[in-house]
């Protein structure tokens, strides 16, 4: 292969990976701009994903039937095709569901990071982590404060920022890349 073909490679690949982080900024926008929709769609992927795990679960039991872990694989697998078709079939209740859970998770993560920054106290920088845990601690108790009033919004919100922040690290990404390795004129 000549270099000419790889040098065009690169570009391609180059200019397909800028419109693909340009098209996740773009979603992100939209996911901010419409939270609800994003939501209802995140919740709609998260209840899908759920009963593929429940199929999952399944076939591990039925593979480990002869370890005793028919029973188990099964009453997994149950619990996760009823928690995904009830997400399935009740989006806007799974999303109020989700927000809550979020809250929780973001609740724990905070304690676990205090105690963490605790942990690390006499190494520079554990402040970093302090205040890290101070901010999740904020976003959890504003999350059970406000719920369910917040589930229509907080996911798709959070949601978008996420993907905004995807596009432009990958933009920055091939900024430094480019930085890194110049293309011969």
């Amino acid at each position: 292969m000549s270099d000419n073909s790889i040098g065009t490679m690169e570009k391609h690949s180059i200019a397909w990976s800028k419109a693909m982080s340009a098209l996740i900024i773009l979603a992100g926008a939209l996911a901010i701009a419409v939270p609800p929709a994003a939501g209802i769609a995140a919740t709609i992927l998260i209840g899908w994903l759920l009963v593929f795990a429940a199929a999952a679960h399944f076939a591990f039991g039925w593979h480990t039937r002869k370890m005793g872990g028919l029973v188990w694989g099964i009453l997994l697998g149950l619990a996760y095709l009823f928690a995904g078709i009830y997400i399935l079939l009740q989006p806007v209740a799974g999303l109020a569901v989700l927000t809550l859970a979020l809250g929780a998770y973001l609740f724990a993560e905070a304690i676990l990071e205090f105690a963490l920054a605790w942990k690390l106290r006499p190494m520079g920088g554990s402040g970093w982590l302090f205040f890290d845990g101070v901010v999740t601690l904020i976003f959890s108790i504003v999350i059970w404060t406000t719920w369910p009033s917040n589930s229509a919004w907080i996911i798709g919100t959070l949601v978008g920022v996420s993907m905004i922040f995807s596009g432009v690290s990958r933009l920055g990404l091939l900024a430094a890349a480019r930085r890194a390795h110049p293309q011969p004129v």
